[in-house]
């Protein structure tokens, strides 16, 4: 099955049709991509201009929503969750499909906090007057009509439509197959609940049709979607990315390691490990490897090995991890590919590492660029590490959790991106903007020579 027929992950795309007919594969044509596409932009039009006030009240309007209508958000999901256990879904992958009533709470939460927060759009990012009189501001300004690709999570549908709004964009969304019903009843509820406060009736959609085609439509609508955002695994990201004609917006694909110096406090090494793997394993910013100098090594592993299996972490560990902790339950051989891989699960790769450097060309050679963590009481270890380690998100004595809007003060992300053109790490709003140059003169024209 394509990832673009059904946009999940690998370990989600084997899930059959649920019983109920409403979960079978719907198709639709460019024309109706399109369509939509359309819609989604004659809303941003009205949104771009929009105060802050409006976009507010919408946005609380879209909380409250949430809550009056919560039975049925829950009721939908269920429906989802049910066919995703029913397919033997893994359970990390079932985790983060289903809605609880906190969860619920914690998406309405999330949009009162968005309406909280300034807003992005007119501010000057830079202004100047030119020798001539002129004077030059760089304003931000939306995007316009921002699509979402993403896979299971149905927050994200709340998250994504709630961002782009009060960026003043429009929101066109294209979630799994995984989590259709929850995603049609969150759409209509919050397209809805924004229309009635004075929104633009299209201005949250959720993509026509879940077959392969109706995503290769929205790649291709350049110039009616302005960007396109992908959520997910390596699979649904690349196949964006290389099929896509409308800008890409990467977003990462977490393969994130946590070094342990030659220098390192070894209580906090522990602490920041496991809370680094094991707090929520599913995330793209849990650590999936663990390197650790060789001068720590007699000392560290064993019981950094002994902290993630009281975890419930499967340790792949190499041939120097292994001799020092023995035949024990728990450890497997590390291959060659466990280095490349984002778990998503209660799993790490474990290798000791001669000095720095070689860590630093291990991340280089295996990494993702999301988020990486050194652990030292070495200023020198410290610096050379954020200096040369090529991520998003560069740790120093703390956990790779933190990589998260959120936690970064943002107030909100639509992603983590890993690319270094217009965003790189967690991007909250004003990352979902652009900018315009405005030149306001007294008459000044410009002379032939």
């Amino acid at each position: 099955m394509s990832i673009l027929e059904h946009p999940v992950a690998p370990s989600e795309s084997a899930a059959p049709a649920a019983p109920a007919a409403r979960r079978q594969t719907t198709s639709a044509t460019r024309d109706e991509v399109l369509a939509s596409a359309r819609r989604s932009r004659a809303a941003a039009a009205e949104l771009a201009v929009l105060t802050r006030a409006a976009k507010d009240a919408a946005l609380r309007a879209m909380a409250d929503a949430l809550l009056d209508r919560r039975d049925e958000i829950l009721a939908a999901n269920e429906l989802d969750v049910a066919a995703a256990e029913a397919a033997s879904t893994p359970a990390s992958l079932v985790d983060r499909l289903r809605l609880t009533v906190s969860r619920v709470e914690a998406m309405a939460g999330g949009l009162r906090e968005l309406a909280g927060l300034p807003d992005p759009v007119g501010t000057v990012v830079r202004g100047s007057v030119l020798p001539n009189g002129l004077r030059l501001d760089q304003v931000r300004v939306p995007m316009g009509v921002v699509a979402i690709i993403y896979e299971a999570r149905p927050n994200v549908t709340v998250d994504a439509a709630g961002i782009a709004l009060k960026a003043g964009n429009a929101a066109l969304l294209r979630g799994s197959a995984s989590a259709y019903e929850s995603n049609r009843v969150l759409v209509d509820i919050l397209s809805a609940s924004a229309a009635a406060a004075g929104l633009p009736a299209d201005a949250v959609q959720l993509v026509p049709g879940t077959d392969r085609e109706s995503v290769t439509h929205l790649m291709t609508a350049r110039g009616l979607v302005d960007v396109i955002i992908p959520r997910g695994g390596a699979g649904l990201i690349q196949a964006v990315v290389n099929g896509s004609t409308v800008p890409v917006i990467e977003t990462g694909v977490g393969n994130c390691h946590v070094y342990v110096d030659a220098d390192a406090d070894h209580t906090m090494a522990l602490q920041i490990l496991v809370n680094s793997k094991a707090r929520r394993p599913s995330v793209c910013n849990a650590a999936e490897t663990l390197l650790v100098h060789a001068d720590a090594a007699a000392a560290f592993v064993p019981a950094a090995v002994a902290a993630l299996r009281e975890a419930g972490v499967v340790v792949h560990a190499d041939d120097t991890v292994r001799e020092l902790v023995g035949d024990v339950p728990g450890v497997v051989p590390a291959t060659d590919e466990d280095y490349d891989t984002e778990y998503l699960s209660l799993d790490i790769a474990a290798k000791v590492v001669p000095d720095i450097d070689a860590a630093i060309e291990h991340i280089g050679a295996h990494g993702t660029g999301h988020t990486e963590a050194i652990v030292t009481s070495s200023l020198a270890a410290a610096q050379r590490f954020t200096a040369r380690v090529d991520a998003a998100a560069v740790m120093v004595n703390a956990s790779t959790a933190f990589t998260d809007g959120g936690e970064f003060g943002f107030g909100a992300e639509i992603g983590i991106s890993t690319q270094k053109l217009h965003a790189r790490g967690p991007m909250g709003l004003a990352e979902l903007t652009s900018t315009k140059f405005v030149v306001t003169g007294t008459g000044q024209i410009r002379s032939a020579s």
